[in-house]
């Protein structure tokens, strides 16, 4: 090879060189094919909470002639906890019926009164409802506080709805007047 040929291809093969290395150090780089982003949120726990009627009435019987009942009207429980496999229990209590200066003649006792809870008029949500007593054959009384309804395997919010009935057995000697006391449902 000549010396002149070979100067010229020893420059072609450094100017190669040189605009290869230059193409390398300014070629973008390869874009990403894809890219992650870890997103979090918060979900935040409602309250758990009881409504029942103001009031209700159990109608009027003649003394000494035995019972007189009726349904309270609609509990309902409403759990926005948001549990996962959570429960609660509705429970119920009750004061002395009484009329005027509640002597003994002018009280019934709460233990002369019995309750039964019935079945769900409504349920919402997962979870396994039952009833305190599904039946009047079920009633208790209410001189102890006793399980109205409960809820068990609950998942997210739910809620039930039930009808109770109070039975009150009217003793030989209660005088004659407008009995008044409370039946106190609550829930945990």
């Amino acid at each position: 090879m000549h010396t002149s040929n070979r100067k010229r291809a020893a420059i072609a093969f450094v100017g190669a060189f040189a605009l290869a290395s230059a193409a390398a150090i300014t070629s973008p780089a390869q874009a990403a094919l894809s890219g992650d982003t870890t997103t979090t949120f918060t979900l935040t726990a409602g309250n758990l909470s009881i409504s029942a009627p103001a009031s209700a009435s159990l109608g009027s019987v003649a003394t000494g002639t035995g019972t007189t009942s009726a349904q309270l009207g609609s509990v309902s429980v409403t759990d926005n906890r948001g549990a996962l496999l959570g429960s609660w229990t509705t429970s119920v209590s009750s004061t002395d019926f009484t009329t005027g200066a509640a002597t003994a003649n002018e009280t019934i006792t709460k233990a002369s009164a019995d309750y039964w809870s019935g079945a769900a008029t409504s349920t919402s949500g997962t979870g396994t409802f039952t009833p305190g007593q599904l039946l009047a054959a079920n009633k208790v009384t209410l001189g102890a506080t006793r399980t109205a309804f409960s809820a068990t395997v609950v998942v997210g919010n739910n809620s039930a709805a039930w009808n109770p009935t109070v039975i009150v057995n009217v003793p030989a000697n209660a005088v004659a007047g407008a009995y008044s006391g409370t039946v106190t449902h609550s829930v945990a």
